[in-house]
């Protein structure tokens, strides 16, 4: 007899997975059907244990494997993770709301977010990482209601990580920011691990075709630049770097005499050397002696040195008001440190730099989606049409893995597809 009317019934999961709308209609009674399989088996090999483990999930798929389709053990391990996601909620519920009249926990959670950031800048971390990791924490604080930090368990991460795929609809890319926050929140401030997460409902991971613009539309588009977006792009399509590898240049780190540029502490905390364009090189002189201007001044004023990587302040206390480490790309407004809270000239904002690569692709009668990692995109084509080697491209990029290089094979023209279609053959 199913198990589902006595434990869970059907018609519960039915109606969550029409609400979510995780599952295609046409595929829900499937899904019903892997489950309630799986809680008949699961009651007759353990009549008085009801709970639902990583070990009898992988031996009820293991058997699947020996008897079904792989297509079919593909659903049925679909199906087992929802329907541990929709008990975690149930469960959730319950302990919220008997938590709920509680809020002596509120100030272990401000404790917690607390030496969570404290954390986060003794290892260095980016502004912008520092933001999305707390950010994430004060979400998961709000999903968890008014339990401890320290009643916190994996199974809690697991549901909150299928909540952002199965509620929120999140993108693969999104949920994955989410758990390595949590990850560094659980192993930093509350010294544990997660353990195996290979029950959390993941979201689709989708393959993008990355947008690459053509040589004629990259000349185009710059064309309709100026001032120092204009440089800006270039060095980003002539190097290869990303906007915010571009925008936190030091004056140290552009060598016009060899014609390089090194990137410090790019995507992964990893340093490299890429291309400076010789047709870059007498424009970013010039410019380079306006930006001095600016740092005269500041001097002159005597404002705050700029910020420094890796608490170089402390170890060189001179060196934040040195012209080799100011920004080439100096904002032309002082600003509020956002973590010292210290009156000083920061590099320009990104956002800028987007507004302007946007606006020139509309000028330029551009039909694609533009933007600055455009630019980035379409070096590495272009590299890879002029004949240039995939492991050449893969270090001027900084990619860890060559696998992450390769996809530019698909858009460049030589490679696209590595078919003749037979009419050009006639």
């Amino acid at each position: 007899m199913p198990i589902f009317t006595d434990a869970l019934p059907a018609s519960s999961f039915t109606k969550f997975l029409d609400r979510t709308g995780t599952v295609p209609p046409r595929n829900r009674p499937f899904y019903v059907h892997w489950v309630d399989r799986f809680l008949t088996a699961r009651e007759k090999e353990c009549p008085r244990d009801s709970s639902i483990t990583d070990e009898s999930v992988k031996a009820y798929l293991d058997e699947l494997t020996r008897q079904k389709e792989s297509w079919q053990v593909r659903q049925a391990s679909d199906a087992l993770r929802l329907y541990r996601y929709y008990q975690s909620t149930t469960q959730l519920s319950s302990n919220t709301t008997a938590n709920a009249a509680s809020s002596a926990n509120a100030g272990l959670w401000d404790d917690a977010r607390t030496q969570l950031i404290e954390i986060i800048r003794l290892k260095h971390l980016s502004i912008s990482t520092e933001q999305a990791y707390v950010g994430w924490f004060n979400k998961f604080c709000g999903f968890m209601g008014s339990a401890a930090p320290g009643e916190v368990l994996p199974e809690n991460v697991r549901a909150f990580l299928s909540a952002l795929a199965v509620e929120r609809k999140l993108s693969a890319a999104t949920q994955n920011q989410g758990f390595n926050a949590l990850l560094f929140f659980f192993r930093m401030v509350l010294k544990r691990e997660l353990g195996d997460m290979s029950s959390v409902v993941r979201s689709r991971i989708k393959q993008h075709i990355p947008s690459v613009l053509s040589k004629e539309e990259t000349s185009l588009l710059l064309k309709n630049l100026d001032s120092e977006y204009a440089i800006m792009a270039r060095l980003m399509y002539g190097g290869g770097l990303r906007i915010m590898e571009c925008l936190r240049l030091r004056v140290k780190d552009v060598d016009l005499q060899r014609g390089t540029v090194t990137v410090r502490a790019g995507k992964g905390d990893v340093d490299r050397m890429t291309v400076l364009p010789a047709s870059v090189g007498p424009v970013l002189s010039e410019h380079l002696e306006t930006v001095r201007r600016i740092y005269n001044r500041d001097r002159a004023e005597n404002i705050a040195g700029v910020s420094l990587p890796d608490a170089l302040d402390r170890k060189y206390p001179g060196a934040s008001t040195e012209w080799q480490w100011f920004w080439v790309f100096a904002s032309g407004v002082l600003s509020v440190d956002p973590r010292e809270k210290i009156v000083r000239r920061h590099h320009i904002h990104e956002t800028g730099l987007q507004k302007a690569v946007k606006d020139a692709a509309a000028k330029a009668g551009i039909q694609k989606r533009v933007s600055p990692h455009t630019l980035r995109h379409s070096f590495a084509t272009h590299l890879l049409e002029d004949g240039y080697d995939i492991r050449s491209i893969q270090t001027l990029l900084g990619h860890k893995n060559v696998q992450t290089t390769m996809i530019y094979t698909h858009v460049a023209k030589k490679n696209a597809l590595g078919v003749t279609s037979p009419l050009d053959t006639l």
